[in-house]
């Protein structure tokens, strides 16, 4: 059987937030992600990261993003596990300024959700690094070159991803990657950290468990705070700018799963915010569209999300409950989505349709907990994946 390389893991990149960053739509405390996490410069540092990988395979290789890096970064090292990573045969590399860089391939038998460590070692002083902030899985910073250290001496944790922004692996032919791209209800935002919780971990699982299908890899390229029409500081390139970079350059990539348009809708809403700032129902739509027409042209199948209730949370306001509701109904209605998932009705109150139940809410009153994604990713039909 020919194998291909697919996308069986990966994390949505963006520039580093650095203390003195303002400016952009600031979202009220209990909803404020905790991006202090992530370091804002690294000075001939080894990072240390963590992935699993959802699909197995008998190669891997490793891809790096300075896609929002201000200078060049140079790499003068990168191991997984204990095995060296090279570049072009060469054992350092140096990412200019939005690139994004694959290692080259290492001869491994990877195992599906089975953890892969990623060490890399950065020799330049104050390199700010391209990051996802919201990584949820416990990553290192360690003084020094200890990429090849089988453990890292005085080292700080922390839960980001630095420049790490894909694990691909050479698969067999009908193995096939479900990108889910959104914003903090894709990213997982909330969820117990280290514990794989994000609804498109569990779906990957769900996809594992069943012997009817082929391998079936998810990767994980939701943003917190992004939206789809605008970009805002600190929380990514919006939607329509970063689509190139997170799905289709995604090797393998058959399907696109969209759940985003939420931070569109609310921080238009807030007091204080110019005009420009504001997205109707319908401005969301006609985002929806481009992004269906861009996958189409590359062969995606597009299952299109309805936004789940926030009522009863710090931000509900009636007017971005007029907003959820055109949009569900566009969503479910309109057929230009290859198949809808609807999360609306998975996840809503009975007895209180624009609430989520107490048991699935985070202690945000907005954003799933490990339960609310558990039952996001059951609201899936597994037939959606099989052709």
């Amino acid at each position: 059987m020919d194998n291909r390389w697919i996308a069986a893991w990966g994390a949505a990149q963006q520039l580093a937030r650095a203390a003195e960053l303002g400016g952009g739509p600031e979202l009220p405390d209990e909803e404020a992600p905790d991006f202090d996490a992530a370091p804002t410069t690294v000075s001939a540092q080894t990072v240390r990261m963590v992935v699993r990988p959802t699909v197995g395979g008998t190669a891997v290789r490793v891809a790096l993003s300075n896609s929002f890096g201000h200078a060049p970064v140079r790499v003068g090292g990168a191991f997984l596990g204990a095995k060296r990573l090279t570049f072009g045969g060469r054992d350092t590399v140096e990412l200019p300024t939005g690139a994004l860089i694959h290692t080259d391939p290492l001869e491994l038998d990877v195992s599906p959700q089975t953890d892969l460590v990623v060490s890399l070692y950065l020799p330049g002083e104050d390199v700010t690094p391209t990051v996802h902030p919201v990584g949820l899985r416990t990553a290192w910073l360690a003084p020094g070159d200890q990429a090849a250290a089988p453990e890292l001496r005085d080292a700080t944790g922390f839960r980001s991803y630095l420049w790490l922004t894909g694990i691909d692996v050479l698969a067999p032919s009908t193995a096939a990657t479900v990108i889910a791209f959104g914003d903090s209800l894709v990213d997982g935002m909330e969820t117990t950290p280290d514990a794989d919780a994000p609804w498109p971990s569990v779906l990957a699982r769900r996809l594992a468990a069943d012997a009817g299908l082929p391998p079936r890899a998810v990767i994980n390229m939701g943003i917190a705070g992004n939206r789809v029409l605008r970009e805002t500081d600190g929380m990514g390139a919006s939607a329509l700018a970063r689509f190139d970079r997170d799905v289709l350059a995604r090797p393998g990539a058959r399907w696109l799963i969209l759940l985003e348009g939420v931070n569109d809708a609310i921080f238009g809403l807030m007091p204080g915010m110019p005009e420009s700032e504001r997205a109707t129902a319908a401005d969301i739509v006609t985002g929806y569209r481009m992004l269906i027409a861009r996958a189409h042209r590359h062969g995606l199948r597009v299952v299109g999300c309805t936004w789940p209730p926030i009522g009863g949370s710090p931000i509900f306001t009636l007017e971005f409950e007029d907003i959820r509701g055109r949009v569900n109904t566009w969503i479910r209605d309109s057929g230009e989505f290859d198949a809808v998932a609807d999360l609306d009705a998975g996840l809503r109150n009975p007895a209180a349709p624009t609430t989520m139940p107490a048991e699935l809410l985070s202690g945000d009153g907005v954003h799933p907990n490990d339960a609310g994604h558990a039952a996001i990713a059951g609201v899936f039909d597994l037939d959606l994946f099989r052709a």
